[in-house]
């Protein structure tokens, strides 16, 4: 299992799709989760589920908009999906039957 920020991450890598690196990948969590989140819990979790073979990572060279400094994009790997597929079906059948207790009005 995996936690619920991590979750959160792995969706919104897959969300930013290839323009996934650190900005994007914040800007589609704090856009759609709601949360604030700070860069520095974003790429501790980037590191945490990199290393937990979840994700994988690869540097582009820089640009002259970002001084030469090189940009990290991410991918989730077919053992993120399998964690994802994992999560949700958890939280689904967690949820199954109180329907009328969440649903927002």
């Amino acid at each position: 299992m995996i936690g619920e920020f991590e979750l959160l991450v792995l969706l919104a890598v897959l969300r930013t799709a290839d323009d996934a690196y650190g900005s994007a990948i914040l800007a589609e969590l704090q856009s759609r989760s709601g949360r604030a989140v700070s860069r520095g819990a974003l790429y501790v979790t980037l590191d945490r589920l990199e290393t937990k073979g979840l994700l994988g990572s690869r540097t582009a060279g820089g640009t002259p908009a970002r001084g030469g400094r090189p940009r990290r994009y991410y991918t989730v790997r077919a053992p993120g999906l399998k964690a994802l597929r994992e999560s949700l079906d958890a939280l689904a059948r967690m949820r199954e039957g109180l329907e009328l207790g969440l649903k927002h009005s």
